[in-house]
């Protein structure tokens, strides 16, 4: 427990040093996937997440876009605070370790009480659920 909340927030990484540039490509990827939600025209919700879009009203698709770039900057945020992580706070690297795969499982748990309906296999899932195992 000590790892995940130390005493003292400093750029001490204490961990094995495989986490620690195992978190350089996790953040990366999180904050691509997070720029593609706010800046791509369909949000990645049809291209990376499999969101039919095409199969929805104009309104509707209209309606999913802004929604899903929203998420896009909740994701940006948490991305901002990983690279906070890994280059002034070291020590908060378990702590966000923590965070992912709180937030997977949250995202998991939101899809069984509500889920939606994707074509195919999308690509954003493959990667998180990769990301997710790395990171357990």
């Amino acid at each position: 427990m000590n790892r995940i909340f130390p005493k003292q927030i400093d750029n001490h990484y204490r961990g094995h040093k495989f986490a620690l540039w195992l978190f350089y490509p996790i953040t990366f990827m999180n904050v691509a996937i997070a720029l593609v939600g706010i800046f791509a025209s369909d949000g990645g919700a049809q291209s990376a997440d499999g969101i039919p879009l095409d199969t929805f009203g104009a309104g509707g698709a209209q309606a999913v876009v802004p929604v899903v770039a929203h998420l896009g900057l909740a994701k940006l945020l948490l991305g901002l605070l990983f690279v906070l992580a890994l280059f002034r706070y070291r020590s908060m690297i378990p702590l966000m370790y923590v965070l992912i795969v709180v937030d997977y499982l949250g995202h998991k748990g939101i899809l069984l009480l509500k889920p939606n309906v994707s074509v195919g296999t999308p690509f954003e899932g493959i990667v998180k659920s990769y990301s997710f195992a790395l990171c357990v």
